[in-house]
């Protein structure tokens, strides 16, 4: 990982916390249509698994991936004017969340559906197969999501056809309030279903983008799909209405000091490479100015 790359994830990772902060706070004054469901403690998976990829692959993310959208290249007045259900926004107020698409950014449009995704990304990897592209499909996956039929059929369709599809399994301690053991046997590697598979701590951003980038080259070279578990833990609540007491405090102070954000931090001051000026204070400064404008805005059928 080159100096620009890194300053890029980590941008990105705090533009993904800073932006999740705000809907929070819109949440809890009752403007945003629907919950928010933060990514707190594990935005390098996403943001990492996405900047590996080149401009012309394609990604199918989840209602936790917000960061790889900001990676492509959307904005935080994007996300803030789906989630206020303005008539201006991707979807013009008809969706909730992030539940939109742009193919022009190479994104496929999230789904509440989980596993759901798995077959349409195999599709899409499949379709670059049969147009003799080298281009690769990417779609995240959670330790609940994993136990979906749709998840084993479109990953199993994908191992059969050897494509060029990459599955990050995001392991985040819990599907919904149900710990992994009580859900499924084994660990999350072990429902590859036959997929190339290598397990990354998916709290070291530079760990995670490396294994994400040598999953595209195999990716790209005929090897067939990818399952990338990375480990990790969801420092929220499933969403924003749930208080996550079920987890043992201990528990969260322990993942809570394994912070990617600050890690990559650390990782950019041992090097020499730290932002030669703060970052948090103008990327702040930036997502509440396009809250505010967003806020602005109408909804469908006002003024």
């Amino acid at each position: 990982m080159d100096r620009d790359t890194a300053l890029r994830l980590h941008e990105a990772m705090l533009l993904t916390r800073l932006t999740e902060e705000r809907l929070v706070k819109l949440y809890r004054q009752g403007q945003t249509l629907g919950s928010v469901y933060r990514s707190l403690g594990q935005e390098g998976v996403a943001c990492a698994t996405a900047l590996a990829l080149g401009p012309e692959d394609v990604i199918g993310p989840m209602i936790r991936n917000l960061g790889s959208m900001l990676v492509r290249g959307v904005t935080p007045l994007d996300i803030f004017r789906q989630y206020l259900g303005r008539a201006t926004g991707p979807t013009g107020g008809r969706e909730l969340n992030n539940h939109f698409g742009d193919l022009s950014r190479g994104i496929i449009a999230p789904t509440s559906m989980l596993g759901a995704l798995i077959p349409v990304m195999a599709g899409v990897a499949l379709s670059f197969r049969q147009r003799g592209e080298k281009r690769v499909a990417m779609t995240w996956i959670g330790d609940g999501g994993s136990s979906t039929g749709a998840f084993s059929e479109g990953l199993n369709f994908a191992v059969v056809q050897k494509l060029p599809l990459i599955v990050v399994g995001e392991s985040n301690g819990y599907a919904f309030s149900t710990a992994p053991e009580k859900q499924m046997k084994g660990h999350l590697s072990a429902r590859s279903q036959g997929a190339y598979t290598e397990t990354v701590d998916g709290n070291d951003p530079v760990a995670v983008f490396e294994a994400a980038h040598r999953a595209r080259i195999r990716c790209r070279n005929g090897g067939g799909p990818v399952f990338l578990v990375c480990e990790t833990f969801r420092l929220g609540g499933h969403a924003e209405h749930d208080d996550q007491r079920y987890v043992d405090p201990a528990l969260k102070a322990r993942w809570a000091a394994r912070d990617p954000i600050s890690r990559m931090e650390a990782w950019l001051a041992e090097r020499g490479w730290s932002p030669q000026e703060p970052l948090r204070d103008p990327l702040e400064a930036r997502v509440a100015a396009q809250a505010g404008q967003a806020l602005g805005e109408g909804r469908p059928g006002e003024g």
